[in-house]
């Protein structure tokens, strides 16, 4: 399979919730949720985009940097590249892609990343489907995969958590950027925001890696320091929980400043190229994650489709690690920023 094909082939499939476009900026999708578009008039999804935009790299071609090093270890886990897959649920209630079930789309998403060299995060939902298929995924690769809970009653993310402990997670997270996602509550599976020591409790009460993801600000990501979370996402949901939120790359850096080597620090939003991982890796990420890029990949091409985006992602990177002169994806200079 070639990129125009799975390119075709997942529009197709998408039937308008995603029209694949050229340049995917969220912009002809606005306010499209259900679908793969931003909350409200896509603000929050575009500033992303345009966020990351504006940082350019140094272009630097004398130096001995010819065969960078892509490899790197993210909460104990040694991965390919600093890229992990973003969970995604609901891929029939929010994609309307009636050829895949939400099993299909997790076995494709967990083993395209596994075969890939990486790792990928799964979803939750207010079906059971959406969190039980994503362990079922996790289960086929030997549990190689990472559990993302919704911003459940504290019990009952304790509970999930072990779930995933019990079928091989090294690590289990909770999208705290869903606290107002109030279609679960309505459905009696109440989702909110956390204080300090309901973060304290889950973490207490749960032995694998606990990784709390949505988190824009360099206080709370401090907060999060200090409940002994191991790692966090930055990350406004990909634009579709928040309307008027800041891009990612626009808060990243004042995060790294607050924590950065004191806890591990991922980070989503716009990421459309190998370059662009290269950015928020200079900006003070650990590490990224791939959400809607790699949902076109499985929806075109299910497993082989997402081996395909994160090949080209690598690509990607490694020439623009050559370019700017960078040995390894863990020691990048910010210096490579313009």
């Amino acid at each position: 399979m070639d990129w125009k094909t799975l390119q075709s082939s997942a529009r197709e499939k998408f039937r308008g919730a995603c029209r694949v476009c050229r340049v995917c900026n969220g912009v002809v999708c606005a306010g499209e949720v259900p679908g793969m578009g931003g909350i409200g008039s896509g603000a929050s999804f575009q500033g992303n985009v345009a966020a990351l935009a504006e940082y350019r790299l140094n272009l630097r071609t004398i130096h001995t940097v010819v065969q960078p090093k892509l490899g790197c270890r993210v909460l104990g886990l040694d991965l390919a590249m600093p890229v992990l897959g973003a969970a995604i649920g609901g891929i029939k209630l929010n994609m309307n892609v009636e050829e895949m079930t939400e099993a299909d789309y997790d076995l494709a998403v967990v083993g395209g990343c596994r075969a890939a060299g990486t790792i990928c995060m799964t979803g939750d939902g207010p079906m059971p489907e959406v969190f039980d298929s994503g362990l079922q995924a996790l289960a086929a690769e030997n549990g190689w995969g990472i559990p993302i809970i919704k911003p459940r009653e504290p019990e009952r993310i304790v509970e999930l958590a072990k779930r995933a402990a019990a079928e091989g997670a090294p690590a289990f997270g909770m999208d705290i950027d869903a606290a107002a996602f109030f279609n679960m509550t309505r459905l009696g599976q109440p989702v909110s925001p956390k204080s300090l020591q309901e973060l304290e409790y889950i973490k207490r009460n749960t032995e694998i890696p606990f990784i709390v993801k949505g988190i824009m600000t360099a206080d709370e990501a401090a907060l999060c320091r200090e409940a002994g979370i191991d790692a966090i996402v930055v990350s406004n949901h990909g634009g579709r929980a928040f309307e008027f939120a800041p891009g990612t790359a626009e808060v990243l850096p004042h995060i790294a400043e607050a924590v950065k080597g004191k806890m591990t620090i991922l980070a989503d939003g716009g990421i459309r190229s190998g370059a662009d991982v290269l950015k928020m890796l200079a900006l003070g990420a650990d590490a990224v994650l791939l959400g809607r890029a790699l949902t076109v990949g499985a929806v075109g091409g299910g497993r082989e489709g997402v081996q395909l985006v994160l090949a080209k992602l690598a690509d990607e990177l490694r020439t623009a690690m050559v370019l700017t002169g960078t040995a390894s994806v863990q020691a990048v200079s910010e210096n490579i920023l313009w």
